[in-house]
């Protein structure tokens, strides 16, 4: 097996650890001494700067002015991005913009990719559903126009049957930066029960947001759609596209998780190599020594779930387990291993690790809403072996 990166893959790396590399943690103002959001807005400054070096269109298709990479890079690319903890929609609109290429309307697509890899609009979604906890996709009801029984049979006709347009109704919450979004994709559902994803313009009559705040301080919006019309082109019908699209913003997070980890991680080594006490550096003790090599063995593992399940996004190759299963162990590493890794440092910090004039304890914040959004390990272990009672092995 090669587990090495294609020259392509590894100069989006290049590139991007070329912007990150003049981002703060510290630009935006610390979640524990503010109330609210920490800004208004995004790093415009590095979304212009991600724009110019071509990292917005990444994974779009040269026929939209991008690169044709694939998740992979995707995740390569946000792997560097949380290390410095950037604030901006870059999952988000780039997992939507996949979406739309590879299952939207093409006249939709030619108008709206090639301005978001330019950076001159933002995407984002809401993938939380109206809690948090339910399906993201049962929040929100999508129906044609009129009695949602065009050819008068009596059933749902479904998405199949695009009449002139659809309506949504429901809510969805914990919408990253919808305030200054200019499509907001909203996964919804039809009478029948199949699963469609919405692209809504912000401003579109009907839309209202309400402001929320994440536990990292980010700008968060809770979206309510009243009677919202979209037209059917904005809407994409197509089996399997929020499942694939899902899983793609799942694994995006992973590699979030994956950068902050291994960033916090060389913070804590760089630390206890200083920090001395009895004339010797506190790394060179054993408890020390051990906690660390454990949280080492975390991130290694965080690292091979993640490539392994955005792999399978990226190739559609088979295997025993759907590509699910692989998404479902690289959670599980990476909600309790970013949480174990954030927890280590700041108990191998001392005092040092609570103070807001050291980066620290905002990693820890970004961690806990990553592990927020996540999920609990315990719920992905039980997917798990749903899947595997499904396709038993062997």
């Amino acid at each position: 097996m090669d587990f090495t990166f294609t020259e392509e893959q590894q100069a989006a790396v290049e590139a991007a650890r070329a912007v990150f590399s003049d981002v703060a943690p510290d630009r935006a103002p610390s979640p524990a001494l503010t109330r609210g959001a920490v800004a208004e807005d995004i790093d415009r400054r590095l979304w212009h700067e991600l724009a110019r070096t071509d990292l917005l269109g990444l994974t779009l298709s040269p026929d939209h002015g991008g690169a044709g990479l694939d998740p992979i890079a995707l995740c390569l690319v946000l792997r560097e991005s949380a290390r410095v903890l950037a604030r901006v929609p870059l999952l988000e609109s780039c997992a939507v913009a996949m979406a739309l290429q590879r299952y939207g309307d093409r006249t939709l697509a030619a108008e709206l990719l090639p301005r978001a890899g330019r950076g001159e609009l933002i995407l984002t979604i809401g993938a939380s559903g109206r809690t948090g906890h339910d399906p993201a996709e049962l929040a929100v009801s999508a129906k044609p126009y009129g009695d949602g029984d065009e050819d008068g049979d009596g059933g749902d006709d479904g998405p199949d049957n695009e009449g002139s347009g659809w309506v949504l109704d429901g809510v969805q919450t914990a919408v990253p930066w919808a305030q200054v979004a200019d499509w907001i994709a909203v996964p919804a559902h039809t009478t029948g029960g199949r699963q469609v994803l919405a692209l809504v313009p912000r401003t579109r009559d009907g839309v209202t947001l309400a402001d929320q705040v994440s536990t990292n301080g980010e700008r968060l919006a809770e979206v309510r759609l009243e009677a919202v019309r979209v037209e059917a082109r904005e809407l994409i019908a197509a089996a399997g596209c929020w499942d694939w699209l899902r899983s793609l913003l799942t694994t995006g997070t992973c590699a979030l998780a994956l950068g902050l980890g291994e960033r916090v991680l060389a913070m804590t080594a760089d630390y206890t190599g200083k920090r001395e006490q009895f004339g010797f550096p506190v790394a060179t003790f054993q408890a020390v020594a051990i906690q660390a090599a454990d949280r080492y063995i975390d991130l290694r593992a965080m690292e091979a779930t993640l490539w392994q399940a955005a792999w399978r996004i990226s190739t559609g190759s088979g295997g025993p387990l759907p590509a699910a299963g692989d998404v479902a162990v690289a959670k599980i590493w990476a909600s309790d291993g970013v949480r174990r890794v954030v927890q280590t440092a700041q108990h191998l910090h001392g005092g040092f690790g609570a103070d807001t004039d050291y980066p620290l304890h905002r990693y820890h914040a970004w961690a806990k809403q990553i592990e927020l959004s996540l999920g609990p390990a315990a719920a992905h272990e039980e997917a798990l072996g749903d899947l595997l009672a499904a396709h038993p092995l062997g």
